[in-house]
């Protein structure tokens, strides 16, 4: 460091004072919540009372089996429940980590290395290439670039050059572009400007001195002093936001809870009625109206709906992540049914995250590594100074885009020189954007240069004619409206001689002072990732709006949606537009925009905060600490799992294992499918129980014998339970499923409409059932007789039921013909258990039950045949009123 040793530093007792004043360099961390607290939250929540309530009337009967099947679930639950309440503290830990390594600082005019806990305020940082820098400061000396990708989503270092004297009075920069919060959008094209290193991707002017924490240096030596630590740092303030996000409670799990509190309601009521009515009105004996009033409450009481919500969510999970997609919040499959719009950041989603070179230009030709198999001759001159301006192990992204197009494409030339080290370097400046190594020849006295960096310092240093400038500042204009990183590169020679034996020569002061010859422009991309174009394709096809949320310029967000067809909307909102506008217009702007650039953590935050608030279902990728915040507001945060950060993949509710942008469309289709079968599954379930409380209900009413006890019930439940987790969950997707619009976010399986259609198919089963007990009363059939008749009938119409809501919109006899794997084994399930009942005596007996005989078995098909009857004309019913409703 060349001002390092001039500078003392803070002192060891001035530091250990701030430090007990301001606290360790660490984000701020929650306390987590206690085990009992989430324990006594799950348990406590309606949904869960009922299950208990269920268990324990089950347990009670003395069926030990079934009580255990359905409280075994509060467990799962809970456990999914702690899980889930670990997950921000987890998030918040890993920011705490990123923000807290080591750091190397000036102390008593000695460098030390210490925890980046004990960094305090005007601490002097020595920062190296490599390193992660501790806390935010301001460059004082030397000259930087530095990575803010985790900070901004921008995948090119950013150059950071001292602050003049006076500049740190300033309002306080934002990491990325060229550390200002709104110059760099005002500036024209960043591709344009100036390279600010040799090799970096210097898309800005050379930037303000503003360094952040966590971000990586990637290439210089610098002296920088502490201007703020812990949560007063960039990256601090997104661990606030973080911190203060809630993710979006399920619209389903809502739903569900009321729909239970209500059904708990009248359960609780009419069971209560039931048995006063059988003791009092009937003179039944109480323990009889007591079985019978619990037999009303079970039948009452759809405890399959949390079976449905647990099992087709876990399921879900574990089908999704054969696509190579991590579950980390199980309630978000639910979400994927019903996206609506589908928030992506660039870097990294969009995006390989990878630079790679894209052109190679000349005053008269032009190559692309996609149109070609081979490099032409014309190339090899400058592809090779580019590499000899190039480190050749750089740390710089870039700088490695170039060696490795180099090493690719010029394989076995004499243009590829391994191992070959300068004499001497002259690196990118505040005066001369551009860099220049300097090289042995096989002549003593000569001298090969080597230069890099923005297309105008190094025209500059070519001294060419304004025509000549002017032909390449349309090249480079060109190449920007594309997306593409630009750079100069020009090869020189210098003769000089050493003044002494094995000294060097003595070397001019300024690279101006060398004659250079232009050889032409080399542009590299991030480019897009392959599968990207289809993806988006098929997302629009399923009615899901795509926006591309990016920290990048809007020059390269553009060009990149251009790529990969995102949007034919041409409009494009920056972060300050953003930061101008109040909610209610920012809302409207926002459905008219598809593209938004420049946007910091706080915006992306506002932007899908400000979505939800508008009805949409928010799905938002991303893969830095910028995103994290935006992550957990969106109702589904789905974070890159490869490149992705740690914070981001805590803070969201679905990991991509391998980063492919395809596997989110394919978690789409998958939540669409289930969403799809949890109404099946649902719709079944109400269509089931009607027959069974009506069953339980109308026998007390009408001062019948009892038909319905809980064993009945308890039976029933056994082919009910499996139809709702096992057949209904294993139903393959619709043709249709990725063709047609989202639902609508207040479209619910529990709502009224859905479930009108289940419960009118449950009214029809449950009147013939009734005729069917009221034609054989008075053919003078004995109760176990009749009873036998209508639970054969009723264990067959529960198949009919199946088939049914397998798909309404084909005839019911036919949804027998479709594939699911489980669907026989279902029907050999219903058959085993009518052989079992009827043909077992003690079971027979326990159940109250009489040999019905071939004609009561007869009369059972015929009932069932008018159960099928029936379930036509509710489907035929049902499609008419679809059909007229959306014809108006």
């Amino acid at each position: 460091m060349p001002e390092a040793a001039a500078r003392q530093g803070l002192s060891a007792g001035e530091a250990a004072r701030r430090l007990a004043d301001q606290g360790p360099n660490l984000l701020p961390g929650s306390e987590p919540k206690s085990t009992a607290a989430i324990v006594r939250d799950v348990v406590t929540e309606p949904m869960f009372l009922m299950l208990l309530a269920a268990g324990g009337i089950y347990l009670a009967l003395g069926d030990r089996g079934e009580a255990l099947f359905l409280l075994s679930f509060v467990f799962v639950v809970i456990a999914i429940t702690l899980v889930q309440e670990r997950k921000t503290q987890r998030a918040l830990e890993s920011l705490r980590d990123l923000s807290a390594p080591r750091a190397l600082v000036i102390r008593d005019g000695l460098e030390q290395r210490i925890a980046g806990r004990e960094v305090v305020l005007g601490d002097l940082l020595v920062l190296h290439e490599g390193d992660r820098i501790a806390a935010d400061a301001l460059l004082v000396d030397g000259q930087l670039e530095v990575d803010e990708s985790l900070l901004t989503g921008e995948a090119v270092p950013v150059t950071k050059l001292p602050l003049a004297p006076g500049a740190g009075d300033a309002a306080a920069p934002a990491p990325g572009g060229d550390g200002t919060p709104a110059s760099a959008d005002s500036a024209g094209p960043p591709q344009a400007r100036p390279a600010p290193s040799g090799g970096s991707a210097a898309h800005e002017v050379a930037s303000v001195g503003a360094l952040f924490a966590s971000t990586v240096v990637t290439r210089g030596v610098g002296l920088a002093e502490v201007c703020a630590t812990a949560a007063h740092t960039a990256v601090g303030r997104i661990g606030a936001d973080l911190a203060a996000t809630t993710e979006p409670p399920s619209a389903l799990q809502q739903r569900s809870r009321q729909l239970v509190r209500q059904l708990g309601v009248a359960a609780l009521l009419l069971a209560s009625a039931q048995v006063l009515l059988g003791w009092w009105w009937n003179d039944r004996p109480l323990l009889e109206s007591l079985l019978s009033g619990i037999a009303l409450a079970m039948a009452i009481l759809p405890e399959e709906i949390p079976v449905i919500l647990t099992v087709f969510l876990a399921l879900g999970a574990w089908r999704i992540s054969r696509h190579k997609v991590l579950t980390r919040r199980v309630t978000a499959v639910e979400a994927l049914g019903a996206i609506t719009v589908l928030a992506v950041d660039k870097t990294g989603t969009l995006t390989v995250n990878r630079m790679a070179l894209a052109e190679l230009a000349t005053a008269d030709a032009n190559f692309r590594p996609e149109d070609a198999d081979s490099l032409a001759e014309e190339f090899h001159l400058l592809v090779e100074f580019a590499m000899l301006a190039t480190p050749g192990d750089p740390f710089d992204p870039m700088e490695k885009a170039i060696q490795h197009f180099g090493h690719q494409w010029l394989a076995g030339t004499e243009h590829v020189h391994e191992g070959r080290e300068p004499e001497f370097e002259y690196a990118l400046s505040g005066e001369i954007l551009a860099m220049t190594r300097v090289f042995a020849s096989d002549y003593p006295s000569q001298h090969l240069l080597a230069t890099k960096g923005a297309p105008e310092a190094v025209a500059d240093l070519c001294h060419l004619d304004a025509a000549q400038r002017d032909a390449i500042g349309r090249q480079v204009e060109t190449m920007a409206e594309r997306g593409l990183r630009v750079l100069g590169v020009a090869r020189g020679r210098w003769s000089g001689q050493a003044t002494a034996p094995d000294a060097p020569p003595p070397w001019p002061h300024s690279q101006h002072d060398f004659d250079f010859e232009f050889l032409g422009l080399v542009a590299l991309a991030d480019p897009p990732r392959a599968e990207v174009p289809a993806a988006l394709a098929e997302c629009r096809q399923a009615g899901v709006r795509v926006i591309m949320m990016t920290g990048d310029h809007p020059a390269t967000a553009l060009a990149i949606a251009r790529q990969v067809g995102l949007s034919e909307r041409p409009d494009l909102m920056t972060g300050a537009e953003i930061e101008a506008l109040d909610d209610a217009a920012l809302r409207q702007r926002l459905r008219h925009v598809d593209l938004c650039a420049r946007l910091k953590p706080q915006h992306k935050l506002r932007l899908v905060q400000l979505l939800r608030a508008d009805g949409e279902v928010v799905a938002m990728t991303g893969d830095g600490v910028n995103d994290a915040p935006a992550l957990k507001a969106a109702d589904v945060g789905i974070a890159m799992g490869e490149r992705g950060t740690d914070v981001a993949r805590e803070a969201a509710a679905l990991v991509l294992l391998d980063d492919s942008f395809a596997r989110i469309v394919a978690a789409i289709r998958q939540g669409r499918r289930i969403d799809d079968n949890i109404r099946k599954a649902t719709r079944f379930v109400f269509a089931v129980h009607v027959p069974i409380i009506a069953l339980a209900l109308v026998p007390t009413l009408l001062h019948w014998p009892v038909l319905l006890l809980p064993v009945h019930i308890v039976l029933l439940e056994l082919l009910i339970d499996p139809a709702c987790s096992i057949v209904f969950e294993a139903e393959p997707e619709d043709s249709d499923l990725m063709g047609r619009p989202p639902r609508p976010a207040s479209d619910s399986p529990f709502a009224a409409a859905p479930l009108a259609h289940g419960v009118f198919q449950g009214l029809g089963v449950a009147f013939v059932l009734l005729a069917g007990q009221v034609w054989l009363a008075g053919q003078g059939w004995s109760a176990g007789q009749g009873r036998a008749v209508v639970f054969s009938a009723l264990v067959l119409a529960v198949m009919l039921l199946i088939l049914a809501n397998r798909d309404p919109s084909r005839p019911v006899l036919r949804g027998a013909a479709a594939a699911n794997p489980w669907l026989w084994r279902m029907a050999a399930g219903v058959a085993a258990l009518l052989v079992a009942v009827l043909g077992l005596p003690w079971l027979r007996g326990l159940m109250g039950l009489a040999l019905p005989g071939a004609r009561g078995l007869a009369l059972a098909a015929g009932l069932v045949a008018l159960c099928l009857v029936w379930l036509e004309l509710v489907r035929v019913l049902g499609q008419r009123l679809g059909r007229a409703r959306r014809g108006n």
